[in-house]
């Protein structure tokens, strides 16, 4: 059975437009086989990493920081797939930038040089194959993800497992009408619940159903016309 672990980094946690989307994604895993964990990094309150690199050189894989990431470090390293939820910040909200930073204890203290970059990789005994991103965003283009997607490709590319692709939704609350889905935000959700579905049963993500996701709902003249109100 596929495992995955999901973190939802959005500070307003169930309630919050990340949540919107990254449901029906993990239900879709779910309706695949998959045994899904879903986690609030907010709950979790997560605290900085300090940059002493204990888990590297002292006890390898070992975080010395003794708060809830001890809990979920055990259900992590059993894991097939990590789906990190997010809203664009600059880029991650804090405490989900912590829950990342946090991860350090997973990762192989030998490095290796490739394709004139310095990587790692997972240690052994870490089941982890790959990483999705699933972000929302009120902004209306879809560039606007650009530093999110580029951090969450370089981190899968540092611990050399695959970057499975971005689930994306710009101008996320153009899927509400008076507190009520849209035919097009019902659309959204459907392709996000194949998309997860997918990504299970095939280990990756067609492109023209992450596009259908993140299509426009509305016109950027019509969208900038409205903010200007």
């Amino acid at each position: 059975m596929t495992k995955v672990f999901a973190v939802n980094g959005s500070p307003n946690m169930a309630k919050g437009n990340t949540e919107v989307l990254l449901r029906p994604f993990l239900a879709g895993m779910e309706d695949a086989g998959a045994e899904v964990r879903l986690v609030y990094a907010s709950k979790l309150k997560v605290r900085p990493c300090l940059g002493e690199f204990h888990c590297w050189v002292k006890r390898p894989g070992e975080c010395f920081i003794k708060d809830s990431m001890q809990d979920v470090y055990p259900a992590l390293k059993e894991t097939d797939i990590w789906v990190f939820g997010t809203p664009v910040y600059i880029p991650f909200p804090g405490d989900m930038a912590n829950f990342i930073n946090r991860l350090v204890p997973f990762v192989d203290p030998v490095l290796v040089t490739r394709g004139g970059r310095t990587r790692a990789r997972t240690l052994p005994g870490t089941k982890l194959k790959s990483v999705v991103l699933v972000s929302t965003s009120g902004w209306w283009e879809i560039g606007n993800f650009g530093t999110v997607v580029r951090t969450m490709e370089e981190f899968a590319k540092d611990i050399s497992v695959e970057f499975a692709g971005p689930v994306l939704r710009p101008h996320v609350n153009w899927m509400r009408s008076k507190g009520e889905l849209t035919e097009g935000g019902r659309k959204v959700l459907d392709a996000a619940r194949q998309a997860g579905r997918q990504m299970v049963e095939k280990g990756r993500i067609d492109p023209r159903l992450l596009h259908s996701i993140s299509r426009p709902l509305i016109s950027r003249r019509e969208h900038n016309k409205w903010e200007m109100e």
